[in-house]
């Protein structure tokens, strides 16, 4: 098969290109490293792909669900620090500490949904991050692990033998496939019959319930979902840092979150990954050229906002179609001239 017939299947964008080298270069990037001796850049990667598995989540209710949540980051938090407690009191099996990690999440997201879905728009919003701020304040007043100064995790999860978390290329490769599942689930349920009504709900919440479906409900189940998940994500990231703090779960972490989802491109399957990537690499980068690196970060930001909407996988999509069209146009061009 030719390009030109994969270019005109569509399988050759540069949406799929990008994410195709972002993906082999995340999957080849522990043989670097073991080559180069670089092992910055795995733990950097590491951090970008936890983070990113957390955008993800948040991409479910925030893009496919309309669900501006200024509170993501706690989940991130409650995931961490029971991994953190728990081997703090000697209970170091992971499959105790992550089913937790994942309950614990859940059970906050239930709460804190079932009480800010009843609500739209600003409140919606200062209600989550309420109920993160709190979360984050009981974080520091627990003096018996740490408080404000974090407290140190000595001991890895571990499974009976069957993994080792403590080398970094196996714990990055369980990251890597984490990852890659919850962006898998977030796209088959973000187009499931449970999806659409989630997406029909953003669109007109009163012409859903109209017709008969318990919007309510699907909205609760898909916050609770992205908790948990996000949840898992904490338990990943307190993991790598062997460290838990209560800055885990600030409401500026729920900010960077939600700029991995806007930058990327919300609603779009890899646009977390995309947008987590490029804001976090793009940190490192300036962050070694200045002290003073946000004021650089800042305006790039805000020029993807107002003129990207979609984000980088709308500028993506927007040069696939302005090619597609030149394409044709230089194609019917030729058709007439050998006509003539």
């Amino acid at each position: 098969m030719t390009s030109g017939a994969w270019f005109r299947r569509g399988w050759i964008t540069p949406r799929n290109v990008v994410v195709a080298a972002i993906l082999t270069f995340v999957v080849l990037l522990p043989v670097y490293t073991s080559g180069t001796g670089n092992y910055f850049l795995l733990s950097l990667f590491t951090r970008i792909v936890i983070l990113a598995m957390a955008a993800s989540t948040l991409n479910l209710i925030l893009g496919y669900g309309g669900m501006v949540s200024f509170g993501h980051a706690a989940y991130v938090g409650i995931g961490g620090y029971v991994v953190g407690i728990l081997a703090h009191e000697g209970i170091t099996t992971g499959f105790l500490q992550w089913p937790l990690a994942l309950i614990a999440s859940g059970v906050f997201g239930l709460v804190v949904g079932a009480l800010s879905l009843r609500t739209r728009g600003v409140y919606f919003i200062m209600i989550t991050l309420a109920f993160a701020q709190m979360i984050y304040y009981v974080a520091l007043a627990l003096d018996r692990y740490g408080g404000d100064d974090g407290m140190t995790i000595y001991t890895r999860s571990q499974f009976a033998g069957l993994i080792d978390l403590s080398q970094k290329t196996v714990f990055y490769y369980l990251c890597v496939v984490l990852l890659l599942g919850t962006i898998y689930l977030v796209h088959r349920l973000a187009n499931s019959r449970f999806g659409l009504v989630i997406q029909g709900s953003r669109s007109n919440d009163r012409r859903m319930r109209a017709i008969g479906f318990p919007t309510f409900r699907y909205r609760l189940t898909c916050f609770v979902i992205a908790g948990m998940l996000c949840g898992l994500s904490g338990a990943l990231l307190a993991t790598h840092t062997d460290f838990i703090s209560p800055a885990m779960m600030h409401w500026t972490r729920s900010g960077d979150l939600i700029v991995m989802v806007v930058l990327g491109g919300m609603a779009s399957v890899f646009g977390p990954l995309i947008g987590a990537v490029a804001l976090l690499v793009l940190e490192e980068v300036l962050s070694g050229i200045t002290e003073y690196w946000q004021i650089i970060l800042g305006p790039l930001l805000l020029l993807v906002v107002l003129f990207a909407r979609g984000g980088v996988d709308g500028i993506l999509l927007h040069w696939h179609d302005h090619y597609r069209s030149a394409s044709h146009g230089i194609g019917n061009l030729l058709a007439r001239m050998r006509r003539g």
